[in-house]
């Protein structure tokens, strides 16, 4: 039982390593995405003045799914290999983090 609440703490330093990870990996397939869908190198920044609506909210939504997808994909295989090699899952709550 002790080591249920231990784990939590342990993992967190795994956990800030994977998040930093799977930023820097969504930014990457998001550049890739972006330059498949528009052919352009920079997707449209919410205050860039030369952009429409459209394609502000577009590069907004797919820049939001791609992080979601790759940061839930990062954390699942982190807790998965935290219980591989542990044999406890990282959380104690149903539900995890958000």
């Amino acid at each position: 039982m002790a080591k249920k609440k231990k784990l939590p703490i342990a993992y967190q330093p795994l956990g800030f390593v994977l998040g930093w990870s799977s930023g820097w990996l969504a930014g990457l397939a998001f550049r890739k995405t972006w330059m498949a869908i528009r052919h352009e190198e920079d997707a449209p920044d919410a205050l860039d003045r030369d952009r429409g609506w459209g394609e502000v909210l577009l590069a907004a939504a797919v820049q939001g799914a791609i992080f979601a997808v790759v940061r839930s994909a990062v954390d699942r295989a982190g807790a998965t290999a935290i219980e591989r090699s542990t044999g406890t899952w990282p959380t104690s709550e149903k539900g995890g983090r958000d």
